[in-house]
């Protein structure tokens, strides 16, 4: 490899901007050596050290030197005076001195000529040009790399587009390449932003289902566009689902002396973590404020002044990857995006720009471009709007940086604590002690917020939208359960006992569900792929009640053929000899698109081709998947069952038990995911023979509420008795027809309200296995009766708020 030589005035500088390069080749990368400062402790530059740097990583392929500005240039044109090896090609290269770094190391890493480097270091402004809409560079080498592009097309398939991890992901996949990068969401038709931009790509609003369109030029254009598309196709490594932590049963409610509040929904605290914790509060510190008004700097003051921001910026990047390092899963995949955020050469470009242009002090320029960045990313909504705390989070960090202050962080404690703050960032919550922290209660943030994400890894019960949690006095004792959002300040001794006596405590499940007076419940587990077989025999499952079959088309270009779904399904199948196993077949389309099933500019996909409905238009893929779920129960001894997902009418029930006994299949039944299916139920089990309640998606359609924005969370909330009406609904007619109706969808898993469920009539109860033992116990303390009386009062009820009350009271394991 070529060697390089980093020239600036300042050290700290030279070697934040060398730790950001070699950060994209790791260990891998050229001999890279420094020449900074003129002398200990002051800003300079000095041929000498030049010299001695040159000759430090002299290589015969060359050496690349790279400069800041001014008095740089000329102690680099100096130091070549002093060489004594004209063996040695050395070039001394215009480049701007981050970005090219950046785009040498990358290059030379691969082993590319001083050539070929060098142009790639002189054309790292390519990208940040085109989106600004400026010229190419006057004297631009002819042999630089196509200036035609090359364009490709790809559907989002991860669940929730282009967010701060997938954008992480992307960023990084095309450094490695020769080329420059820009994409487009056809769904919103604004113009392309630049690849190597985070920010930029965030801002582009690019969700589940939409279409980006990507174009390179440069040399490796076609290599950099395939790497694209691979992690497109692969959703970014998001398709796999995951089982969600299970719930904790929660503290029954006292009886209440008043009628319950009728305050809105929206006001209530959510919890978004299962678990009970208690513990005195330890309030973090409010937010860095924005900067007071400065007067404008002088036009020798700008230069000196962008340059620190340059350098806050990359000290910070540098401190989020350090911290990275130190945590491993969701936690180290945030940070690294928050880390690639800090770093953002179109973020760091708009404050520079209002240095030099406009006189604003750094630490001013750096708070009004963020709030500019912040201000789009609120307008887009959802996910997206989700991500603002870690964009204040990097403002604030570079903020602390610029102003000589400790960067904002964590309480320093030892003793155990429940940590309030009105928001968490990622590099706090990362960074969390669960041997100290107990839980955590924040004044905003969401279900998808990074504090819920994280919180669910650590396994610690977490509430946000506690609107009031700052007030909460600091040091007073509270029980937390974040499995309800509910916050009890300064409990009596016997809800201390009673609640310490559930934190941390691990349920197991025997094996065979029932109530205490020996009514039988399945208790079943959701299983999403083959891997995640092992899980549910360990957690003792009776059996399948959700076998998804997504996992073996979504990786897929094409429908996968024939043998490979059975030989997928016998491994499942293979598992649970003698045992139920209910399998579903495709539920394509809404959130889980496939581009050889679903369109992409569908207006509503949500309400568009899915589920059963794909075979309106492609029957032969369902066809083949009943052949292949017939051939592979066939050679296997689970009990199998096929069911259709999103099934709206009678039509289309007879239709599917037609399909599935023109191939063999005799146990078919139907998911009951929508309003229309719940009232029709008992017209639908003429046609079938059994049924199986997606509550999720049943909510969803119920509420008119999306169940991916959390904005709407609480409406999706199964506790709503509009919600449990229809679950009602659909288990009396199974009663009546002498038929099961099961529950699915993540309803099941809270162990009260599948109480509820069996006094409806559910026969079995199918989940993440880590909820099993949480369901079994509560089952096993309660009897049918109970069930039935907790199910009445519930669905009676005029609120989700009070329908969880009414049935927790009815379902105190004392009551006879």
């Amino acid at each position: 490899m070529i060697g390089i030589v980093v020239v600036s005035h300042s050290p700290r500088l030279a070697q934040a901007a060398v730790d950001l390069a070699v950060e994209m080749v790791g260990v891998n990368g050229p001999a890279i050596a420094i020449a900074a400062g003129a002398s200990e402790g002051v800003i300079g530059t000095d041929a000498l050290k030049v010299s001695e740097a040159i000759a430090e990583v002299s290589s015969p392929e060359g050496v690349l030197v790279m400069m800041d500005l001014g008095s740089a240039v000329m102690s680099a044109e100096m130091a070549l005076e002093f060489s004594d090896d004209p063996d040695v090609p050395v070039r001394l290269s215009s480049a701007p001195f981050v970005e090219g770094l950046m785009a040498a190391v990358v290059r030379a890493a691969g082993g590319a000529t001083l050539d070929d480097v060098e142009r790639e270091a002189r054309g790292a402004l390519r990208a940040k040009q085109s989106h600004l809409g400026d010229e190419e560079p006057a004297g631009r080498p002819a042999d630089s790399g196509p200036a035609a592009e090359h364009t490709i097309q790809v559907m989002l398939l991860n669940p929730h587009g282009l967010h701060a991890r997938p954008v992480s992901m992307l960023v990084t996949a095309i450094s490695a390449f020769e080329a420059t990068v820009t994409v487009a969401n056809l769904r919103t038709g604004k113009p392309p932003v630049p690849a190597n931009s985070p920010t930029a790509l965030l801002a582009v609003g690019a969700r589940k289902g939409d279409t980006i369109s990507v174009a390179a030029a440069g040399r490796q254009a076609v290599a950099a566009l395939e790497a694209v598309s691979d992690l497109v196709c692969k959703g970014f490594g998001e398709l796999e689902t995951t089982n969600a932590p299970a719930p904790i049963p929660a503290l029954p409610a006292p009886q209440p002396e008043a009628p319950p509040s009728t305050k809105a929904a929206s006001n209530r605290p959510l919890g978004v973590s299962p678990g009970l914790a208690v513990g005195p509060i330890v309030r973090m510190q409010e937010p860095m404020g924005e900067p007071g008004p400065a007067a404008e700097l002088s036009m020798r003051e700008r230069e000196a002044a962008a340059e620190r921001i340059v350098t806050a910026a990359t000290s910070v990047a540098l401190a989020f990857r350090a911290k990275a390092v130190r945590v491993n899963g969701a936690a180290q995949g945030i940070l690294e995006a928050t880390a690639l955020m800090a770093a953002d050469p179109g973020l760091i470009d708009a404050a520079v720009s209002r240095v030099t242009k406009q006189g604003h002090t750094p630490e001013r320029a750096v708070w009004a471009a963020v709030g500019e960045v912040a201000s789009l990313f609120s307008e887009q909504g959802g996910l997206l709007a989700e991500r603002i705390p870690d964009l204040h989070d990097v403002r604030n960090r570079i903020v602390a940086e610029l102003l000589g202050r400790p960067a904002p962080g964590l309480p320093d404690r030892s003793e155990p604590y429940v940590l309030v703050a009105r928001d968490l960032a990622p590099a706090d919550t990362a960074l969390i002690d669960p041997k100290v922290c107990r839980a955590i209660v924040t004044v905003e943030g969401g279900p998808t917020s990074h504090t819920a994400i994280l919180a669910r890894a650590l396994g610690l019960p977490a509430v946000v939208a506690a609107r009031d949690a700052m007030d909460l006095p600091e040091g007073s004792v509270v029980i937390v359960d974040g499995t309800t959002g509910e916050i009890v300040v300064d409990p009596t001794d016997e809800q201390v006992v009673r609640a310490e006596g559930q934190v941390g405590r691990v349920v197991t499940f025997d094996g065979a569900g029932a109530t205490r007076d020996g009514h039988r419940v399945q208790l079943l587990a959701n299983v999403a792929s083959p891997d995640s077989v092992a899980a549910a025999i360990e957690a003792n499952a009776e059996g399948v009640g959700l076998f998804r079959t997504e996992f073996c088309f979504l990786d897929h270009a094409e429908a996968p053929g024939l043998d490979e779904q059975v030989a997928a399904y016998r491994q499942v199948f293979a598992a649970f000899p003698g045992k139920k196993v209910t399998i579903r077949t495709l539920d394509a389309g809404a959130d889980k698109p496939l581009a050889f099933v679903t369109a992409a500019d569908e207006v509503n996909p949500a309400l568009g081709i899915r589920g059963y409905r794909t075979a309106w238009q492609r029957p032969e893929l369902l066809d083949t998947q009943l052949r292949a779920i017939a051939t592979a129960a066939a050679a296997e001894d689970a009990v199998v069952g096929v069911m259709a997902p999103m099934i709206a009418t009678v039509d289309e029930s007879a239709d599917f038990a037609a399909r599935c006994a023109a191939h063999g299949l005799h146990n078919v039944g139907v998911m009951i995911e929508t309003p229309a299916a719940a009232i029709t139920a008992s017209s639908i089990l003429e046609r079938v023979d059994f049924a199986s309640l997606g509550t999720n998606d049943l909510a969803q359609y119920t509420m008119a509420a999306d169940r991916l924005m959390g904005e709407l969370a609480l409406l999706n909330d199964p506790w709503q008795p509009a919600v449990l009406r229809m679950i009602r609904e659909a288990c009396q007619a199974g009663v009546v027809a002498g038929k099961p109706v099961g529950v699915c969808g993540e309803a099941a898993a809270d162990p009260m309200l599948a109480a509820v469920l069996v006094g409806f009539g559910a026969t079995s109860l199918s989940m993440s296995p880590r909820a099993l033992g949480g369901v079994a116990k509560l089952l096993r303390g309660v009897t049918l009766n109970q069930c039935r009386d907790a199910a009445i009062a519930a669905v009676a009820a005029g609120s989700a708020d009070v329908a969880r009350s009414a049935a927790a009271v009815l379902l105190e394991p004392t009551r006879v």
